[in-house]
């Protein structure tokens, strides 16, 4: 949680050097290995009430969220997408996020007990992003990202990578 205390914004890198993206339609959430894009840059919102969660927000003004909707048909990951949130929202679940530290990166666990994980593959696993349980040993790794602060929060010293 400390990495996200220090931070007003924030890139996450996954574990194959991809950053977590929201795309240009508002919905879409991916991972590109385009950096320098301002969809990669997510705004660190602490949770008020509940000090071991967060939310994010991307530069389109919309919150990464964990759905309910399978990705595919007959698979366990669930959808990760972005949505607007309302002041009647606020108390929804779905795009709070606990950050699980493990070493120098973290592990974003969903409201459902998920973890935030990018796929790699063929279409349509290639660039896509859900929120799963890791079934092998070897998945588990590809939970943990690097995050990289952008901005510092107001408490600390404003700088900007």
């Amino acid at each position: 949680m400390d990495l996200f205390g220090k931070a007003k914004s924030v890139r996450l890198m996954s574990y194959n050097d991809r950053y977590l993206t929201a795309d240009g339609d508002q919905q879409t959430v991916t991972h590109t290995s385009h950096r320098e894009s301002s969809s990669t840059i997510w705004t660190v919102e602490m949770m008020e009430d509940e000090n071991d969660f967060i939310r994010l927000k991307s530069c389109h003004g919309t919150y990464l969220t964990a759905s309910s909707s399978p990705f595919l048909p007959g698979v366990t990951g669930k959808k990760v997408i972005q949505t607007e949130m309302e002041s009647s929202s606020y108390c929804d679940p779905a795009p709070k996020w606990q950050p699980l530290r493990d070493g120098m990166q973290v592990r974003l666990r969903s409201f459902c007990g998920n973890y935030l994980r990018p796929n790699g593959g063929l279409p349509p696993w290639r660039g896509s992003v859900t929120h799963d349980v890791p079934h092998r040993p070897k998945t588990r790794d590809k939970l943990l990202w690097d995050v990289e602060v952008v901005e510092k929060s107001a408490d600390n010293k404003q700088t900007t990578d």
